[in-house]
């Protein structure tokens, strides 16, 4: 019983013994997500007019209410965001209107399509949607490979059917509800120094 204690207390004290190292979850977290969420601002920045159409319209769109104003927090979120989480500065405050832009992401555009992002009916979670991508998929390859030059098509990468389910923006919500329990992670982040310098006993 001894031995197996020891070797408990071994175990513990090598795993703990790890914690120096607690910055890089937060940091690899952080950096995972800031391009991610910098292109996504940008671009809605560079077709803002098509961005508060989409937003705004019952037919094509969203049918969203207050469209222009939604879309300016939307691009506030993510690309204030972005710079938030590469500087480590503000990351909890930060991740809260993130998460809500991932929430509003997976029920107003994504929810309709089920889980997958990419259609694979052999992954869990396919839906009918996905299932049925496998017939027209076989039927895509077929005339690429009958009427152009196959190999040549799929140099870059094979053929892929976008299912756009809500799998990446609850994947990214995840990870922001992460960083805003744990925060930004120690040494490499601004809010651990200003912490560390205003705040030393919070």
């Amino acid at each position: 019983m001894n031995m197996v204690k020891a070797i408990l207390e071994k175990g513990y004290g090598l795993l703990n013994s790890t914690k120096k190292l607690d910055f890089l979850a937060p940091l690899l977290l952080r950096l995972y997500l800031v391009p991610i969420f910098w292109m996504a601002g940008t671009n809605k920045i560079d077709g803002f007019d098509n961005i508060v159409q989409w937003f705004g319209n019952d037919d094509w769109g969203l049918g969203l209410p207050f469209p222009f104003v939604l879309a300016i927090l939307a691009i506030g979120a993510e690309v204030i965001g972005a710079i938030a989480l590469l500087l480590g500065f503000g990351v909890r405050l930060m991740a809260v209107p993130m998460m809500f832009t991932m929430v509003i992401a997976m029920t107003s555009v994504h929810g309709q399509y089920g889980w997958q992002a990419i259609a694979d009916a052999g992954a869990p979670f396919a839906n009918e949607r996905v299932e049925a991508s496998v017939e027209k998929k076989e039927i895509i390859i077929s005339i690429l490979q009958e009427h152009g030059n196959y190999e040549w098509l799929t140099s870059s990468g094979s053929v892929t059917i976008l299912n756009n389910g809500i799998e990446f923006a609850a994947t990214y919500f995840i990870m922001l509800l992460a960083l805003f329990f744990i925060g930004g992670g120690r040494y490499v982040s601004l809010d651990y120094w200003f912490k560390r310098k205003v705040m030393p006993d919070a």
